[in-house]
């Protein structure tokens, strides 16, 4: 039997099967991790600031989460763990002299939208778009490829010249195993700073007494004055022995 003109359907045709999960778009996703704040899902403006983990922000939206805790709960994981404005770095991007903003990103639909980013490497001039690595130093905030860092070695910061080490480098919206890896870091860094802090505390002030010196003992002015006591007594004596015989010979 033909359905429609004669033709004649198949059977995956007729059969409804199970549904296909949807494919999160890639290209999204990197889209929403490298251009809106983690926080409050808005466009990222300066000052932009990033967290222990890499995650990026604005910096007004972690200032509102801190002062508005009610929205910790909201939020979830997604800044639970800040819990000060000292627990993100304000980062220090370089533009990128070929992005047109705003105006240059009318057609969404178009791959070279998607490739397009607003900073770049001030190393080697990778695009911030997601498909390269990008790491931040936790002592200056100055944002740098990765493949910057592991070409031209150094111990100090490409733009700035400030002293790093290893546990300063913060990857950028890193896999799950980058988070893991700074998370952890993070944790083994905030225990040592709490240890630090209890170590720096000051004990409880001691009432101040010179050792060797107790109430008893006598003051310098008992010892010095002992002798000439002595010497007086003597004296005494000794007047008094020679009393008599003046008496007697008065007689």
């Amino acid at each position: 039997m033909g359905c429609d003109g004669g033709t004649i359907p198949k059977r995956h045709e007729l059969v409804k099967g199970p549904k296909k999960v949807e494919k999160v778009d890639k290209d999204a996703e990197l889209v929403a991790q490298w251009n809106y704040c983690t926080i409050s899902q808005e466009i990222l403006r300066r000052p932009i600031v990033a967290c222990e983990l890499g995650r990026l922000y604005n910096k007004d939206a972690v200032i509102e989460f801190l002062l508005d805790k009610s929205s910790e709960k909201a939020l979830g994981k997604a800044a639970s763990h800040i819990k000060s404005i000292k627990n993100v770095t304000e980062l220090r991007l370089s533009d990128n002299p070929a992005w047109e903003g705003d105006k240059g990103n009318t057609k969404g639909d178009k791959h070279d939208d998607l490739q397009r980013a607003r900073f770049i490497c001030p190393v080697v001039g990778l695009e911030m778009n997601g498909r390269h690595r990008f790491c931040f130093l936790r002592c200056c905030g100055c944002v740098f490829s990765e493949r910057a860092l592991k070409e031209i070695k150094a111990e100090v910061c490409h733009t700035c010249g400030a002293a790093f080490q290893e546990d300063d480098v913060i990857v950028l919206n890193g896999t799950k195993e980058d988070v893991e890896t700074l998370k952890s870091r993070m944790e083994e860094r905030r225990l040592r700073t709490k240890l630090g802090k209890k170590a720096k505390k000051p004990k409880a002030p001691e009432s101040v007494s010179k050792p060797g010196v107790s109430e008893e003992s006598p003051g310098p002015s008992k010892i010095k004055t002992g002798k000439p006591e002595e010497t007086n007594l003597d004296s005494k004596e000794k007047k008094a022995s020679s009393a008599p015989k003046s008496a007697g010979g008065s007689y």
